[in-house]
């Protein structure tokens, strides 16, 4: 496994150091999937500061190398919001230590190491769940999931799968999103239940409203029927 550095003076900060790969996302699904996944996230982390999740940003493990730029990774432990302007990168001795719990790529229309580099190197720096999705080669699985154990890499089998040390799952089903139906990726609970998406979120709130809304209607209609029925058998119903 790889040691992250001590923080010295010398080391260069996320300041110092390019943002990402500078090499563009060249599928759509490699942007919004990352982002569903991150804003159904902050609603479930809402009470917690303790998480951050990278999308298309660097991560340095080494100031003598290049960062390697997943399309998503979630790191636990780590303040969400280091200060004001934001993390440009993500930087492991400012980080203390902390390396992401789980990473994400996308595989697009060409291949950059998913299945290779990307994968040895993550294993080699110890992220616990190395998460490949593959929308588009159908000579391979459009989810696979792997899990550290003993420093290797070993699938794991099934969707929507719960990873205990993160205190959620991750799998596939068709949904609509952004008009889009189609297959995307959702945190599960350990029931196997899926977390809402934020639009769903928002139409169950507004739900909810209509149905109060609708309710105290009916509840001062049968209010004033009985103050109608009262006044009728010549009784004041405010005097009761």
């Amino acid at each position: 496994m790889l040691k992250y550095l001590e923080p010295l003076d010398w080391l260069p900060t996320a300041d110092d150091l390019p943002e990402s790969d500078e090499n563009p996302v060249d599928s759509e699904i490699q942007e919004t999937l990352p982002n569903l996944l991150k804003f159904i996230l902050a609603a479930i982390f809402a009470d917690r500061s303790d998480w951050f999740f990278g999308i298309d940003m660097g991560v340095y493990y080494n100031p003598d190398v290049p960062a390697i730029v997943p399309d998503a990774f979630l790191s636990l432990g780590v303040e969400t919001m280091k200060s004001e302007a934001l993390r440009s990168s993500y930087v492991l001795w400012e980080e203390k230590g902390v390396i992401p719990q789980l990473v994400l790529e996308v595989v697009s229309q060409t291949y950059r190491g998913e299945y290779t580099t990307k994968k040895d190197l993550y294993e080699d720096l110890g992220v616990l769940y190395y998460i490949v999705y593959n929308p588009i080669r159908k000579r391979k699985p459009s989810l696979e999931i792997y899990r550290l154990i003993n420093g290797k890499y070993l699938p794991v089998i099934g969707s929507p799968v719960w990873m205990p040390e993160i205190g959620l799952g991750i799998g596939k089903e068709k949904h609509t999103y952004h008009g889009r139906h189609r297959e995307w990726l959702f945190w599960y609970d350990d029931e196997g239940k899926r977390y809402p998406t934020p639009q769903e979120l928002i139409n169950h709130e507004r739900q909810q409203a209509t149905e109060f809304k609708n309710q105290f209607q009916t509840e001062q209609e049968r209010s004033q029927r009985l103050s109608d029925r009262l006044r009728e058998l010549g009784i004041n119903p405010d005097e009761i």
